[in-house]
């Protein structure tokens, strides 16, 4: 796999009155490491309420510009103290929703090669649609998606790469290469070490007899973790994970990566997905929500290359709502 080329980093901008964001601090790091452009994006997905007599007695987009406008400037103020630290910075307002649609549009609009987006949503009162939102990012984006949870910037962050040489949860052959292909760029930007992880099935297919039975089932597990060591180090010798940094243990992988992130005090975790639909897709997302509450780290989250795009990449517009005009405004009129 070839070594990643980061020349653009969009940063989604959920609340541009906000201060002091760790998306953008880290993503003007990544800039500068990479010698990449930085974007500040901001969707407007609210509706636009016009009065039946405004929408008809005055353009509609008088209305949309004046809230880009608003919004743009707020996003100066952020982009402000980065330039002059010398990092380049465009900035994009536009009307378009829903939120994650509108970011994954733009980004392929854009030619974003990295999206990075806040993910800190365990005090936020309506957790559920952070939920949703953050997830239907992930399940359609198809360029990279760094999800930043921690504060701050990235000092001696360890980067710990997920893979799943056995495609136990069906990922794609080639995944695990583009895996550690980012993780391996990522640590070389930051100046820190690479660690990896492998969660493996410590009891394969066995009969009931089998599995009440000691020896055969010591004996089975001494052959998936030969077996794990097996498909997994060769991959990980190749891509220059040193075997002290090498995560290779039994049981679900959640639990499994979630004791690698502690052993390795990883700040970022490379891990990909692949889009699924269907009762399945839901099983799935119940699962990846459940990994970025219980990981306390950042997710850098991958699609397989021949991931597709959306068919349309222009944004929708403004969501115009017509109302009736109020009666004291139709009093006042007469």
């Amino acid at each position: 796999m070839a070594k990643p080329n980061i020349r653009r980093i969009l940063v989604a901008i959920k609340d541009p009155q906000a201060r002091d964001l760790a998306s953008v601090s880290k993503a003007a790091q990544l800039a500068r490491l990479f010698k990449a452009e930085l974007v500040l994006f901001h969707a407007i997905t609210e509706a636009l309420y016009l009065e039946v007599s405004a929408a008809t007695q005055r353009p509609v987009r008088v209305s949309e510009a004046a809230v880009v406008d608003s919004i743009t400037a707020q996003l100066e103020q952020i982009a402000e103290p980065l330039r002059a630290e010398d990092v380049r910075i465009s900035i994009h307002v536009v009307w378009d929703y829903p939120a994650y649609d509108a970011v994954t549009r733009a980004a392929v609009r854009m030619g974003a090669d990295l999206v990075v987006v806040d993910c800190q949503r365990h005090s936020h009162p309506m957790r559920w649609f952070l939920h949703f939102t953050d997830w239907e990012l992930l399940r359609h984006c198809p360029m990279p998606v760094l999800l930043v949870k921690g504060p701050g910037t990235y000092y001696h962050a360890a980067v710990l790469a997920a893979v799943d040489p056995d495609k136990s949860a069906g990922k794609p052959a080639g995944l695990d290469g583009q895996i550690l292909a980012y993780a391996s760029c990522f640590a070389s930007a930051l100046g820190t070490d690479l660690h990896a992880v492998h969660a493996y099935n410590p009891v394969p297919d066995l009969s009931a007899s089998e599995l009440v039975a000691p020896p055969l089932l010591a004996a089975a597990e001494r052959r998936a973790e030969q077996h794990a060591h097996e498909v997994a180090d060769p991959m990980l010798e190749a891509a220059g994970v040193s075997t002290v940094r090498r995560h290779i243990g039994e049981g679900f992988a959640i639990d499994v990566i979630e004791d690698a992130v502690r052993d390795s005090r990883a700040q970022i975790v490379v891990m990909g997905t692949v889009s699924r639909s269907g009762a399945r897709g839901v099983l799935m997302g119940n699962t990846a929500e459940r990994m970025l509450d219980r990981l306390g780290c950042d997710l850098l989250i991958l699609k397989p290359v021949d991931f597709p795009k959306p068919l349309g990449q222009e944004p929708r517009g403004a969501h115009v709502v017509a109302v009736p005009v109020r009666p004291a405004v139709l009093s006042a009129a007469v």
